[in-house]
């Protein structure tokens, strides 16, 4: 027995060195991204939220003071940022719709179709999604150039209409902009496209039966059992709304044409070096972002389905 129960003691005291150093591995492993996350994304948070309080100006570092809320009065005052804010809001409610109408669409054309090359097609549609930035504004600087343009060269020229103008300008840039969000649909479209296939067929059997047709059966199954999906597309465009337009910029004093809420704090910061000021306009930018996502999840029960959850009340 004197035996057994010094065995056994052996053995707990071996499991927990094991388990300590699985912990002390985890933790070596886990240290390189750590570090790099402090150094290169919390500390500068943190100094720009301190920054947000001062009148810290690039050009006179030296001369910096703590002033409070002042910046943040500020941007009540301006009229620049109450413009790109509002701007950015109803680009959203424009091209947020837009993207998940032109991703739900395409992910019922090719769940519900006998379309030939459907894995093809799933690759062309996605392939946007994983293109560099640099090379998406490349490609749109080509189109819409106004002197070496291939629009201009291979279209308007040809046909004898006006030249397209500088993608600088307010209609084409605003233009340029939609068209760059919907450009990015192919996350949406993957994430609607799976949730569509994983929905059951005996719903559909049962809904054909009963006499339902295609618009019934898609608003009153598809849409429903896909909501979660919805919502999921929702928060990441919403994310992609505020940035990723940044390379637009293009380098001149603000203009009304250039009226991305990003746009106007990259401005501030690299034109007007008001470090402060763009440090403030940042962490509203953030509080927006904030706002707008628990928002949706706050009103999600009142429209997305969990079947999960419904099988919990059940019992």
């Amino acid at each position: 027995m004197d035996k057994a129960v010094i065995d056994e003691r052996l053995f707990i005291r071996r499991g927990g060195w094991q388990r300590k150093w699985q912990t002390i591995y985890g933790v070596i492993f886990l240290s390189p991204w750590l570090i790099g996350f402090i150094v290169f994304k919390l500390v500068p948070i943190l100094f720009s939220l301190y920054y947000s309080f001062t009148d810290f100006h690039l050009l006179h570092p030296d001369e910096t003071q703590f002033i409070g809320l002042e910046n943040y009065l500020n941007v009540i005052r301006d009229e620049n940022a109450g413009f790109t804010i509002f701007f950015t809001i109803g680009l959203g409610m424009v091209s947020i719709p837009a993207q998940l109408l032109l991703s739900l669409f395409l992910a019922w054309l090719l769940t519900n179709t006998r379309t030939k090359g459907k894995m093809l097609m799933r690759t062309l549609f996605f392939i946007p999604a994983i293109i560099p930035g640099v090379a998406i504004f490349s490609i749109w600087l080509g189109f819409f150039n106004p002197s070496t343009g291939w629009i201009n060269q291979l279209i308007m020229e040809p046909l004898g209409l006006p030249p397209v103008g500088s993608i600088y300008s307010e209609s084409s840039y605003n233009m340029l902009i939609t068209g760059m969000l919907l450009w990015s649909i192919g996350p949406s479209f993957i994430i609607m496209l799976g949730s569509m296939n994983s929905v059951p067929e005996e719903l559909y059997e049962a809904a054909r039966v009963d006499g339902a047709g295609p618009m019934m059966r898609f608003w009153g199954i598809t849409v429903p059992m896909i909501s979660p999906a919805i919502l999921f597309s929702i928060v990441i465009s919403l994310i992609g709304l505020f940035g990723g337009t940044l390379l637009l910029d293009p380098g001149n004093p603000f203009t009304g044409g250039v009226s991305i809420f990003d746009n106007y704090i990259s401005n501030v910061m690299f034109q007007q070096f008001e470090m402060g000021y763009a440090a403030a306009l940042a962490w509203i930018f953030f509080a927006l972002m904030l706002l707008g996502t628990i928002t949706l999840f706050k009103t999600s029960g009142r429209w997305v389905y969990y079947p999960e959850n419904q099988e919990e009340e059940d019992f």
